[in-house]
C-alpha cells in the first residue's frame, strides 16, 4: 500500500507540472500527455482495487 501511495503522489505531481507548463506554453503535447497520465492511473487503480478484491475474496 505504500508503494500505491507514493506512485499516486508522484502521479498527482507529474499532472500538476505538465499541466502547469501546458498553460505556461500553450503546447497540447504536454495537455495529452496530461490526459493519459490521468487514463494510465485510473486503469492502474481500477486494477490494483480488482486484485486486492479477489485476494480479499478467495483468502475468506
Amino acid at each position: 500500500m505504500l508503494v500505491l501511495r507514493i506512485l499516486l503522489v508522484l502521479t498527482l505531481i507529474s499532472v500538476v507540472v505538465s499541466f502547469g507548463i501546458y498553460l505556461i506554453s500553450g503546447d497540447k503535447r504536454y495537455l495529452k500527455f496530461t490526459w493519459q497520465l490521468i487514463k494510465f492511473t485510473l486503469v492502474m487503480l481500477v486494477v490494483v482495487a480488482l486484485v486486492i478484491a479477489m485476494g480479499r475474496i478467495i483468502l475468506y
